[in-house]
């Protein structure tokens, strides 16, 4: 384990920690006191639906804007130049398909998970069971870009430059992150979100104005400090191109990441289970309204924050830091407020990790004690405290399995790791959500088609990718057994979902028309809703 100072990098290990260690106590503070009102399952899944539409809104922004958001997206710019920003464009995006198309549409037809829409109108098991698989699957790859998030942010800080040390690390962020659902549920998982989004856009603010501010309030002087720093790319920084645009595998890899990166967000079960929390579909609405905004002015800031980083540190610099292009935004703090912005700026973005993480966990573990242990295993015969209580055991399980992901992950770019599970979300849930909630001959036979093939296809697609072997810079090196040119496999994956669901359907003559008929009613209206919750 080592604790050597990192090249470049000016900080004040004590003064991190100490920082570090008041928002975990302050926070932990808040998820001990929302966790005396943690009586029901309804109160541990869905906050007891006791959250107004903008307070939604704003722990929405705070769970989605993760380390790929502030970390990932800020080096992918300050490296890439325009081709890194078209990250923060994808993200943003794709809220319009999840705002027009599924988020009042699943606050009518749910109670606490993805499984519970999906298996309204099918057979319950076996839908469930995959809802289940997938939702798990999922947050895993998601969960994995937050913990390699974690450890190069912490490896900067504390000029740790052993695995071993960041192993540790890693390990330290996992504990933090089951202790918040274990005690919390998500009432408190979601205080932490709010006050996590609330921190984080006041610091990208703060740091945008300052890069700004150095530059006369000129854009264009700061676009151009970030070229003539950039000795690898120069004026290529500014067009489309720098790391997509070389050949035609690569243009097909960026067109592959733009359709996961849109697609990917109504698919996601933790953002879907967020829309629970609120008591009324109109509230679902205000709260996507509300994370719009809040997520649109943290990608614009982005944009500042990279070029930003490129000009003020230096792509060579921020490439050769610990974390590798993790360190921008962080070595950005440094260089304008020195090792105590340093410390603000990563203990913000160690919040955002821990936040996001927490999360995923409780979605992961919600979806695994009701779907499968209380529907599936028990057949419905339990009760809400046995499922809260195999929930907390799941978290724990989810919590170990990301731990070890995350050091098998570490050095990856946060960003590219999260548009992974977009990948697999859009695959595996987007159509057989899309299919449920608007095609009246899908049945149960074209959800499990649809589900499980997209998420066999996009993994294994996955697997045999330059990104795990092979290519520039895989997650396991010294081998090869890539065989699918893409490191993204939106392009293959996602129409594949969507026509296995629908041959899956076809051929099948399972239909239930008065359940549709039911679950449009629902769907539309938010009728007979609030009984099937109060169940």
């Amino acid at each position: 384990m080592a604790l050597a100072q990192a090249p470049g990098v000016d900080t004040n290990p004590g003064l991190n920690i100490g920082i570090f260690a008041a928002f975990v106590v302050v926070t932990l503070v808040v998820v001990f006191r929302a966790s005396r009102n943690t009586k029901s399952a309804s109160d541990y899944y869905a906050a007891g639906r006791a959250f107004t539409g903008p307070q939604n809104g704003v722990a929405i922004s705070g769970d989605y804007l993760s380390a790929a958001s502030f970390l990932g997206i800020a080096g992918a710019i300050a490296v890439n130049g325009y081709d890194g920003f078209l990250y923060s464009i994808g993200f943003l995006v794709a809220w319009l398909v999840a705002l027009l198309l599924v988020a009042e549409l699943l606050r009518n037809t749910g109670k606490f998970t993805m499984g519970d829409v999906l298996a309204f109108r099918m057979r319950q098991r076996p839908v469930r069971a995959a809802a289940a698989t997938s939702t798990l699957i999922v947050s895993f790859f998601y969960l994995l870009a937050q913990m390699a998030g974690a450890g190069g942010l912490v490896a900067l800080l504390l000029g740790v430059t052993g695995a071993g040390a960041q192993a540790l690390v890693i390990a330290v962020v996992g504990v933090i992150m089951i202790v918040y659902v274990l005690v919390g549920g998500m009432k408190g998982t979601t205080w932490v979100q709010i006050i996590k989004a609330a921190l984080l856009i006041t610091g990208g603010i703060v740091m945008t104005v300052w890069v700004l501010g150095k530059y006369g309030f000129n854009p264009s002087a700061l676009l151009q400090g970030a070229v003539d720093r950039s000795a690898k790319l120069g004026e290529a920084l500014l067009s489309p191109g720098a790391q997509y645009g070389k050949t035609e595998t690569s243009k097909l890899d960026f067109l592959s990441l733009g359709i996961a990166l849109v697609l990917g967000t109504a698919g996601l079960p933790h953002v879907l289970m967020r829309f629970y929390t609120v008591p009324t579909a109109k509230e679902a609405r205000r709260s996507v309204v509300w994370a719009i905004a809040l997520i649109g002015l943290f990608y614009l800031l982005t944009l500042v924050l990279g070029y930003g980083a490129g000009a003020l540190v230096g792509p060579e610099a921020i490439a050769a830091a610990p974390g590798g292009v993790n360190s921008a935004a962080p070595l950005l703090a440094q260089a304008l407020g020195g090792p105590v912005l340093l410390g603000l700026i990563a203990a913000i973005a160690f919040a955002t990790i821990l936040a996001v993480v927490a999360g995923l966990t409780i979605t992961a573990s919600a979806s695994f004690a009701h779907d499968v242990y209380a529907n599936v295993l028990r057949k419905g015969r339990t009760n809400p405290a046995q499922e809260v209580r195999v929930a907390r055991i799941t978290a724990v399980v989810i919590g170990a399995v990301a731990i070890g992901g995350g050091i098998l992950a570490n050095g990856q770019n946060v960003a590219f790791l999260v548009a992974l599970a977009f990948a697999v979300a859009a695959s595996a849930n987007l159509p057989t959500i899309l299919y449920s909630l608007f095609w009246k001959r899908f049945n149960t036979s074209g959800a499990l088609w649809s589900i499980y093939g997209g998420l066999a296809s996009a993994i294994v697609l996955i697997v045999f990718s330059p990104a795990v072997s092979g290519g520039p810079k895989p997650m396991i090196k010294g081998v090869d057994f890539h065989w699918f040119p893409l490191e993204n496999p939106g392009l293959v994956s996602i129409p594949l979902g969507f026509l296995l669901g629908w041959l899956g359907t076809v051929l099948s003559k399972e239909r239930d028309d008065a359940k549709q008929a039911e679950m449009e009613v629902r769907a539309l209206t938010g009728a007979g809703a609030e009984k099937a919750i109060a169940h």
